[in-house]
């Protein structure tokens, strides 16, 4: 159901991005890679449903796979889109990884809540998310996402409520105060979990980049 959601948000929870080019319905094979393709064009890439395929080729791409999403193991109902596949290691428990990621509220119509990219440092460059696989402090959706993936990767993961946000302090938290109200009161509504929407309400969107990592 709530993949046949995001086929009618189409593009717009899609960040924009020049060298984006949408292809419908027909798969497009990838160009040859390039060194030249930068992060936030590699998460600018497919959206696809079970009752519509809408590709997003990036030019040039590298190392992508084009798929379907599947439901993760042993992840509560995390469903994963493999953009780019990565060649690095895979983090374990305990091992202090380095994200970059959109997310995004599909009770919202895909608003973008929070975006690493969105935080600089003092030079001006994007500052990745940082934490400690198995630590607790992170939804349990994205520890999952990133469990099973390589150094390198992007990946786009939806993440149903159970997997999502249960209090108001897991991070990541969005680091504008009104973003977080916003993001919250609405995953938290009363009225509405009451009306029996608590399955759609905190239903999460991450386009996320496993930027590195290191053994503890």
């Amino acid at each position: 159901m709530i993949l046949q959601c995001f086929a009618a948000l189409q593009c717009s929870i899609v960040p924009h991005h020049p060298t984006v080019r949408l292809v419908h319905p027909k798969i497009i094979s990838p160009t040859p890679s390039s060194s030249t393709i930068t992060r936030r064009g590699a998460l600018s890439a497919a959206l696809t449903s079970t009752t519509f395929t809408l590709i997003l080729t990036l030019t040039p791409p590298s190392k992508s796979a084009i798929a379907e999403f599947s439901e993760l193991p042993r992840s509560g109902g995390v469903k994963a889109l493999e953009l780019r596949l990565g060649d690095g290691e895979v983090p374990a428990d305990g091992d202090q990884v380095a994200v970059h990621y959109y997310g995004r509220l599909a009770a919202k119509q895909g608003w973008r809540f929070d975006s690493t990219y969105d935080h600089k440092d003092e030079n001006g460059e994007p500052i990745p998310f940082v934490f400690v696989i198995g630590s607790g402090k992170v939804i349990s959706g994205i520890e999952t996402a990133v469990k099973s993936m390589k150094v390198g990767g992007v990946r786009r993961v939806v993440i149903p409520p159970s997997q999502g946000y249960q209090n108001t302090s897991q991070e990541p938290l969005p680091p504008n105060f009104f973003d977080r109200q916003r993001l919250f009161t609405t995953i938290f509504n009363p009225t509405r979990l009451a009306n029996g929407e608590g399955s759609t309400l905190g239903t999460l969107v991450f386009d996320i980049e496993l930027v590195s990592m290191r053994r503890k």
